[in-house]
């Protein structure tokens, strides 16, 4: 058993050195694709190159695109299918390579089957997990754009109310945020706005690709409104602008208040603990003098 064990972890070494030699240019230069998630990318060239020996996107369609959509709102549209290779490639290298630690580590303990078995879950466990926690990562940019968007949105009504056009009003909402630019989903996308209009984008076009990299119905929403309205101009669209912002604000309060259950159901385990340890704390000593 501990040769077998031993021959499949050398198999899965020599494969990933097969894989990586035969990684051609285009495949190493995708492998340096900015993408914040990414962490393995020594990796990358030769998962890329065995995705696309089995023909991964073809095969598992419903998969790919599925990852591609969270990536999508999460990222953006632009260069969404490489990254969305490159989040593949990496759940591959860590099955590889969990896969390779364990039938490594089960033949150095003698053929247990323990580390083998661990190995195996973990190659399964991993990946699901780390789908789980993108889609976790876009749920919360989601809800930190909703979150935000009534504040922004009141700003606007404030300057249209005095007499500044909606764009004008909403190039100076943007820059007087730029220190948050890369801190904030909302502000961020505003100032790429904000800048491809400067570069030759009309407002419509800009608010149209804005509505597209947030990827959120309230967004979109607002967008629409905008867009609709923003030639009339006067009392309609300040009252268009009002009714929104307060549709917003009430659903900023339901986001805020499930946040605030989700804090409070994660502070129920330390709680609990807390209490049993100073239960035993203050038991023991009381059982000890019920003995004596």
């Amino acid at each position: 058993m501990i040769w077998l064990e031993g021959l499949l972890a050398a198999a899965l070494v020599i494969g990933w050195v097969v894989l990586n030699q035969s990684a051609s240019t285009l495949h190493k230069e995708l492998a340096k694709l900015p993408f914040e998630v990414i962490k393995l990318r020594p990796l990358l060239p030769a998962m890329l190159v065995l995705l696309e020996k089995i023909r991964f996107v073809s095969r598992f369609s419903g998969v790919f695109y599925r990852i591609q959509s969270s990536i999508q709102k999460g990222f953006g549209v632009h260069r969404s299918g490489e990254m969305t290779l490159l989040y593949i490639a990496e759940m591959a290298g860590y099955i590889w390579l969990l896969l390779t630690g364990g039938l490594v580590m089960a033949a150095i303990s003698g053929g247990s089957m323990t580390w083998l078995v661990m190995g195996i879950a973990l190659a399964i466990l991993l990946p699901v997990g780390l789908f789980r926690d993108l889609q976790k990562k876009v749920h919360e940019r989601e809800q930190d754009i909703l979150l935000e968007l009534p504040e922004f949105l009141n700003k606007i009504v404030l300057l249209v109310g005095a007499g500044e056009t909606v764009q004008k009003a909403i190039v100076r909402c943007v820059q007087r945020k730029q220190g948050e630019a890369e801190n904030h989903p909302l502000y961020k996308e505003l100032f790429r706005m904000v800048r491809e209009m400067e570069n030759g984008y009309s407002f419509q076009q800009g608010l149209e690709s804005f509505s597209k990299r947030c990827g959120v119905q309230e967004v979109s929403v607002f967008t629409t409104t905008v867009m609709l309205n923003f030639r009339r101009g006067g009392g309609e669209f300040g009252l268009a602008l009002r009714d929104l912002s307060r549709t917003l604000w009430d659903k900023r309060k339901a986001v805020s208040r499930v946040r605030g259950e989700q804090a409070s159901s994660k502070m129920v385990f330390p709680m609990v603990l807390i209490f049993v340890v100073v239960m035993v704390l203050v038991g023991t000593p009381a059982f000890m003098m019920m003995n004596m």
